[in-house]
């Protein structure tokens, strides 16, 4: 069974997602032993307690240094003993020490078509900014894999969504969300807990056809 540790910064509809999906056993064989935050205020915190779930706030600001906080944010998550880790809206640069202690057991959703608008700078509005900005008719979300860089670990599952005329990106952005984000988070969960992908460092596999990847 995966034992999550789900990383947070803002109002947790992600967390959300993965709570409800969980409940309704859209997830199978998983659930989440802790919600971290670099934010105290983070309302997904408040999403986990409503939900039953343990809750801890680590900032780096608490800290002298990055390196500091890194090696405590690893050692908070291993005292938890979970095997996995979601970064569900969750702000932080994540340290390679954690990459390292937790190869191919971290991953994140991020709100464009990666390769398209991701890296470094792109986050929250200001991705949706930037696909109005350049005038895409299509962007979407990704679930991928997290490696030492910044948006370029291996895709596991990606949704198109449209963009219309006359959106603002707070109005993108909610669409991409209700969507893709709360869809594929879960099921990229769902498909891992239940050993359904096959991944390396260059390829990933989902062991079954895309209309069977639901669980009903």
């Amino acid at each position: 069974m995966l034992k999550m540790a789900v990383l947070v910064s803002g109002g947790g509809t992600n967390l959300q997602a993965v709570i409800d999906a969980i409940a309704d056993e859209t997830i199978t064989n998983a659930r989440i032993g802790v919600v971290i935050s670099n934010n105290a205020n983070a309302f997904a915190l408040e999403r986990a307690k409503k939900a039953g779930i343990q809750t801890e706030v680590l900032s780096p600001k608490s800290f002298d240094n990055r390196e500091a906080f890194n090696y405590a944010l690893l050692d908070l998550i291993q005292s938890y003993e979970v095997n996995f880790i979601v970064l569900a809206g969750c702000l932080l640069t994540i340290p390679e020490i954690l990459v390292e202690n937790y190869p191919n057991r971290i991953i994140n959703i991020h709100p464009s078509l990666i390769p398209s608008f991701c890296g470094k700078g792109y986050y929250g509005l200001k991705v949706h900014e930037a696909v109005l900005a350049r005038g895409c008719k299509v962007t979407g979300a990704t679930v991928h894999f997290v490696d030492s860089g910044v948006d370029t670990g291996t895709i596991i599952l990606q949704k198109a969504v449209k963009v219309h005329y006359g959106d603002t990106p707070s109005e993108l952005q909610q669409r991409v969300m209700e969507q893709a984000e709360w869809e594929i988070l879960p099921r990229a969960i769902n498909l891992i807990a239940n050993d359904k992908i096959n991944a390396d460092d260059s390829y990933l596999r989902i062991r079954e056809q895309h209309t069977e990847e639901r669980t009903k």
